[in-house]
C-alpha cells in the first residue's frame, strides 16, 4: 500500500547535491552510479598522472574538513520570542548557536540567496577562541559547550601557538565554514574576510581552493591603527589589517556628477570639459602631433608638447558632432564635452585603501557610546562594514556575518538602510562564548558575546530610531525594519532512528521510544520552525494559523505549504487541506494513529485533486 513521503530531517546533503550537479554538467563521467575521475579529467582536458605533485594547500586535516561538511546536521534552530524585537514583522535574524551546524542548516533555505557575507573571524594571534578540545567538531561538541549535556570536561579551547597543529587548527576550523558559506552566495554574491598578516596567506590559499582563484576581487588594505606603535617586538608597528575579497566585481565609488552641467542647452544633455592633451611625445606617437584648428573661427591653436589624445580622424568626428569646446584666444587649449549619457556607469574604481579616518578605536568608542561602558574590544567600525557591504551593490541583499561578536554587521545594515532608503535583510550567527565573570558586560548581566550581540543590535536600532525623529540631525530615509528573529541552535524536535544503540538495549525498545518520535518539550512553533527549514523555506517565511475541519494548521506562503501538528488527523482534515489547493502537505505522522488505511486514503485523495487540477501536491510525514 503506497504511503506519503517520509520528510527528512536532515540538513541538506552537501555532497549528493555537488554529484547532482556533475551529472548534469558531464553525465559522461557517470558509471554505475559511480564517478570515473578519470574520464572527468579527459573531459576536461587535462590529465594528472598518479602521484605527480600539483600546486596547491595543504595541511593535516584537510581531508578530515570533507568529512565535516559532508556530516549532515540533524539540529534545529528554535525561535526565542522573548528575546526578539517584532517577531512577526522582521525579516532580519539573529542565531545563536555555532556557526558550522547553522551553515548547514541554512543550505537548503538559503542557497544561493545570499548577496553579502562579511566575516571577522579568529585571527590567529594564539589568544582566540577558535576550536573544539579534544573532540569531534559536531551538535554535540555545542551541547556540551553549552552545558545542555554532560561536558565530562570539555570545551572549546585557544589555539596557542606553541601547539604543533597550530596554523592546521585555523584552517581546519576556517575550511569547512567557507565551503558552506560558499553555497549560500549567489552568483553574484561577494565575500569579505577581514585579516591580519598571521593567516592572510592561508587564507587566500583556501579561498582560491574554495572561491576560485579567478574571482579574487583584491585584499585591501585598512589603517587599523591611527598611531604608530613605537613598541614593536621587531621594530616595524603594524598598523593595517586587511578584507579579502572574492566575487565577480565590486559595484566602485559614485561618479561625482555636480561638475555636469548644460549652461548652452545642448540637446545631449549635461556635460563637462575633458582634457584632451595626448600623454605620449611625437618620437613614440607622432601621428597625435598636429595642429588644431577651428573651422569656424580658423584660429590655429597649435599642437601641445606631449601631443593630443586622438588621431586627426577621430578628432574630426568630434569637430563634426559638434563636441569641441574652442576658446575664443590662440593662447588657449580647445577641450572636449564629455557628456553624463554616455558615461558607461555611474561609478568609478574603488581603492584598495578602504576605511579612510576609521581606526580600531573608532569602533571601540561608538559601542562604548551605546553601551555606556567597553562592552567589547576592538570591533570594527562601522563605517567600514558598511563600506564594504556597500560595495556588493544591491539594496535589498541579505547580508550574512557568522562570527558576528558584537554585531556591527547588523548595525550597519541598519544604517545604510536608513542612508539609502534600501531593504537589506541581516543574518547574524555568533556562538555563545562566555564572558569573563570579573568583565563589566558580564557584571551588568550579559554573559556571552550572543548577548553582547543581540543587545547592541536593540540599542543600534533605538539610537537610529531617535535620529529619525530628530529632522536636525537626520536627512535619511526611516528604516524598514530595526528588529530581529531570534533563534538558539538545539536539538532536533525528533527522535531521529540512527540505529545507535547500546549493549544493554534491544531494537523492541527503540522502535517503542520512535512511535511518539516528537520530543514532549517542543512547542508547535518549534516544530514549524524546523519542518519550514527542512523543507527549503526561509526562517522570515509568511506564515498564518488557519483553521480546516476543526483543525489548526499552519498556511506557508499564502497556502503554498500546509503544515498540520495535530495529534489526530481525520478524513474530513484530509478532505480540508486538499480543498485549499496547496502545492505540499506536511502532517505528523503520529497524527495517524497508526491507521495505514487513512494515510493511503490521503495519498489517494491529494492524487486525484491534484490530477483534476493537473498539478501536483506533494504529501508529506514526520
Amino acid at each position: 500500500m503506497a504511503g506519503p513521503e517520509k520528510m527528512a530531517l536532515t540538513s541538506m546533503d552537501v555532497a549528493e547535491e555537488k554529484r547532482e550537479e556533475l551529472k548534469q554538467l558531464f553525465p559522461e563521467v557517470f558509471s554505475e552510479g559511480k564517478i570515473d575521475f578519470d574520464q572527468l579529467k579527459r573531459v576536461l582536458g587535462d590529465w594528472v598522472e598518479p602521484g605527480k605533485e600539483r600546486f596547491g594547500l595543504n595541511w593535516p586535516g584537510k581531508a578530515e574538513c570533507m568529512k565535516i561538511i559532508q556530516e549532515p546536521s540533524v539540529a534545529t534552530l528554535k525561535p526565542v520570542r522573548d528575546e526578539s524585537v517584532d517577531f512577526d514583522e522582521t525579516e532580519n535574524l539573529f542565531i545563536e548557536g555555532d556557526n558550522l551546524e547553522v551553515l548547514k542548516l541554512l543550505q537548503k533555505a538559503y542557497f544561493g540567496k545570499v548577496k553579502t557575507i562579511y566575516i571577522d573571524p579568529p585571527y590567529n594571534t594564539g589568544q582566540e577562541f577558535i576550536y573544539p578540545d579534544k573532540y569531534a567538531e559536531n551538535l554535540d561538541t555545542y551541547l556540551a559547550y553549552t552545558g545542555q549535556v554532560d561536558s565530562e570536561g570539555r570545551k572549546f579551547s585557544t589555539n596557542a601557538d606553541a601547539v604543533g597543529r597550530y596554523h592546521s587548527n585555523w584552517l581546519s576550523m576556517m575550511y569547512p565554514r567557507l565551503y558552506l558559506a560558499r553555497n549560500l552566495l549567489s552568483d553574484d554574491g561577494i565575500v569579505f574576510i577581514s585579516i591580519d598578516d598571521n593567516e592572510l596567506a592561508n587564507l587566500q590559499s583556501i579561498c582560491n581552493d574554495i572561491f576560485g582563484e579567478e574571482n579574487l576581487i583584491a585584499v585591501f588594505v585598512w589603517k587599523s591603527r591611527q598611531n604608530k606603535d613605537n613598541r614593536p617586538e621587531k621594530g616595524a608597528s603594524i598598523d593595517h589589517e586587511y578584507v579579502v575579497c572574492y566575487g565577480r566585481r565590486v559595484r566602485g565609488d559614485q561618479r561625482k556628477v555636480e561638475q555636469y552641467s548644460n549652461p548652452d542647452n545642448d540637446p545631449r544633455g549635461a556635460w563637462t570639459s575633458a582634457n584632451m592633451v595626448g600623454l605620449a611625445t611625437k618620437d613614440r606617437r607622432p601621428n597625435l602631433h598636429f595642429d588644431l584648428i577651428d573651422p569656424d573661427t580658423e584660429i590655429n591653436y597649435g599642437c601641445p608638447e606631449m601631443g593630443w589624445r586622438y588621431d586627426p580622424k577621430t578628432m574630426a568626428r568630434l569637430i563634426e558632432e559638434d563636441r569641441i569646446i574652442w576658446p575664443s584666444s590662440p593662447d588657449g587649449r580647445p577641450r572636449r564635452k564629455a557628456f553624463f549619457e554616455d558615461l558607461g556607469s555611474q561609478f568609478t574604481g574603488i581603492s584598495s585603501i578602504v576605511g579612510k579616518d576609521l581606526y580600531t578605536r573608532t569602533g571601540t568608542a561608538e559601542i562604548s557610546d551605546l553601551f555606556g561602558f567597553r562592552a567589547m574590544d576592538f570591533p570594527k567600525p562601522v563605517g567600514l562594514i558598511s563600506e564594504v557591504v556597500e560595495q556588493s551593490g544591491g539594496d535589498d541583499d541579505i547580508v550574512l556575518d557568522f562570527f558576528a561578536g558584537s554585531c556591527t554587521t547588523a548595525h550597519a545594515v541598519m544604517g545604510l538602510n536608513q542612508k539609502d532608503g534600501g531593504n537589506r535583510k541581516y543574518i547574524m550567527v555568533q556562538l555563545p562564548e562566555a564572558c569573563d565573570e570579573q568583565s563589566e558586560p558580564f557584571q551588568r548581566g550579559l554573559k556571552t558575546i550572543a548577548d553582547i550581540g543581540r543587545e547592541r543590535v536593540r540599542l543600534a536600532a533605538a539610537k537610529l530610531k531617535d535620529a529619525e525623529n530628530d529632522q536636525l540631525t537626520f536627512n535619511g530615509y526611516p528604516s524598514k525594519d530595526f528588529g530581529f528573529k531570534a533563534f538558539k541552535l538545539d536539538r532536533s524536535n525528533f527522535r531521529v532512528w540512527d540505529g545507535d544503540f547500546g549493549e544493554d538495549e534491544i531494537v523492541s525498545e527503540q522502535l517503542e521510544m520512535h512511535v511518539d518520535h516528537v520530543a514532549k518539550e517542543s512547542t508547535p512553533e518549534d516544530i514549524l520552525y524546523e519542518l519550514l527549514l527542512k523543507a527549503g523555506f526561509p526562517l522570515t517565511t509568511k506564515v498564518e494559523q488557519i483553521e480546516l475541519a476543526g483543525k489548526q494548521v499552519f498556511s506557508v506562503e499564502d497556502g503554498a505549504l500546509l503544515i498540520c501538528l495535530e495529534k489526530e488527523v481525520t478524513s474530513e482534515l484530509i478532505d480540508a487541506l486538499a480543498d485549499a489547493e496547496p502545492l505540499q502537505v506536511i502532517c505528523l505522522d503520529e497524527g495517524f494513529q497508526g491507521n495505514d488505511q487513512l494515510k493511503a486514503n490521503a495519498v489517494q485523495t491529494f492524487k486525484a485533486r491534484a490530477e483534476s487540477q493537473e498539478s501536483e501536491i506533494v504529501f508529506k510525514t514526520v
